[in-house]
């Protein structure tokens, strides 16, 4: 079983994780302004998710970004405050009342102990959201997370590529049809990539556009401090400049 250790600097958990940094500008938006205000349906209405969408700056889902490829943002064209509002919801640092979502005691808590909050969130995320719904044919999770822990311990040490993990993790893409090759690589991501990145234990690295974009994931500084794993006696030695 993987347990997450606590992380010294909160300063760094901030600095690494755009999920962190997104509830922390949202309780303090609410601190401010009051509740905000839900629609029918229960998502965000829109006058926060533009605000949202600029004072976030999640990578490569920036206000631009959004812009791009909607004339009007709604939460569900911003994915990373979906998930983050679902994240508040299960951790219940926030709750629904009278239509619109408040702080609970325990957000208003936690919002002064970064470190604390980090690691709620963390644990929830990673280890007890099921992320199949986010995928687009509702594909669950293939392994487990002990094993994707040690064996990106290893592989991301240098930087490792999306399609590295995916021929370590489930053998050569020669080995699938093509179809269910971008499945397993597309549930690799969503399930287990992306939270890392967005918990700010990864950071993923983008080169090409199109059909020639690839992806590469290098460990930050607070992966070592938050995970103690087999595989760290293996560690290749990393070069400093």
């Amino acid at each position: 079983m993987i347990f997450l250790r606590p992380i010294s600097d909160p300063s760094a958990a901030m600095r690494h994780s755009p999920m962190l940094r997104a509830i922390c500008l949202t309780f303090d938006y609410v601190t401010e302004n009051g509740p905000i205000g839900l629609t029918t349906t229960r998502a965000l209405k829109r006058y926060f998710v533009e605000w949202a969408a600029k004072a976030f700056e999640w990578p490569f889902y920036t206000a631009k970004d959004l812009y791009a490829l909607n004339k009007v943002l709604n939460e569900c064209d911003f994915p990373p405050l979906a998930l983050t509002h679902d994240l508040l919801l299960s951790t219940k640092l926030a709750r629904h009342k009278n239509g619109a979502l408040h702080l609970t005691r325990l957000g208003r808590k936690l919002r002064d102990d970064p470190s604390a909050m980090w690691a709620l969130l963390a644990e929830r995320f990673l280890f007890a959201t099921d992320h199949s719904g986010y995928t687009r044919f509702g594909d669950r999770l293939i392994g487990n997370w002990d094993v994707f822990l040690n064996v990106i311990n290893v592989e991301a040490q240098l930087g490792v590529s999306e399609d590295r993990l995916c021929h370590v993790l489930y053998g050569p893409s020669e080995s699938h049809d093509g179809h269910d090759a971008i499945r397993v690589k597309a549930a690799l991501f969503i399930h287990v990539l992306r939270p890392l990145c967005w918990m700010g234990l990864l950071e993923e690295v983008r080169s090409g556009t199109g059909l020639k974009q690839e992806e590469h994931y290098f460990k930050t500084g607070i992966w070592r401090e938050a995970f103690k794993l087999d595989t760290d006696s293996q560690l290749a030695l990393v070069t400093e400049h």
